[in-house]
């Protein structure tokens, strides 16, 4: 069956889609699950060519109870989402893996952390330039101008060039200062 760019392999009744079935839509994203009637029916799953998942209980085309669960392996919560929203889901991995050694990067999953350029700062999505408050990609990509809110939070709690480093903490002596 082919309609519109879609594709269907599976089971049909009467020239519908009835039974197990894997369903293409022309987006590539593909739903494999149970059919009833040519409509989604049953428990199926959408996959997304992100590698993103909704898997849920479908009656006459419609979800009615589901879990999509995002690429890297998180999963959406409708309530009490502590950690992370839509403009912001830098710190997943760490939350699920735990924080790396000292001196690898906290921000990506990058082994080894990436280089810095010399007066830059890995800003968790790319380099920042405070010479010219420019964020890029890491692959070197214009992202955005930084405000200076942005320019503040970077400079003050991002790693910079030269800080890549990471030096023992200083002992303290008898007398409370620092060798």
């Amino acid at each position: 069956m082919d309609v519109i760019g879609s594709t269907y392999k599976g089971q049909t009744k009467n020239g519908r889609m009835e039974g197990k079935g894997e369903y293409t839509f022309p987006t590539g994203t593909k739903y494999v699950g149970e059919m009833k009637e040519g409509m989604f029916h049953g428990s199926g799953v959408l996959y997304f060519p992100n590698g993103s998942k909704y898997e849920a209980t479908w009656e006459n085309g419609r979800a009615h109870q589901g879990l999509l669960t995002f690429a890297d392996g998180l999963q959406y919560q409708e309530y009490d989402w502590d950690y992370c929203d839509g403009y912001d889901r830098r710190f997943y991995s760490e939350r699920c893996n735990g924080l790396r050694p000292a001196g690898e990067s906290q921000l990506t999953d990058l082994h080894p952390p990436c280089v810095i350029p010399d007066g830059c700062y890995d800003c968790g999505e790319g380099f920042y330039d405070p010479s010219t408050r420019v964020v890029t990609a890491y692959t070197g990509a214009f992202l955005r101008l930084a405000d200076n809110s942005e320019h503040t939070w970077i400079v003050q709690t991002c790693r910079k060039a030269q800080d890549v480093d990471v030096k023992p903490a200083s002992t303290p002596t008898d007398n409370n200062t620092d060798v």
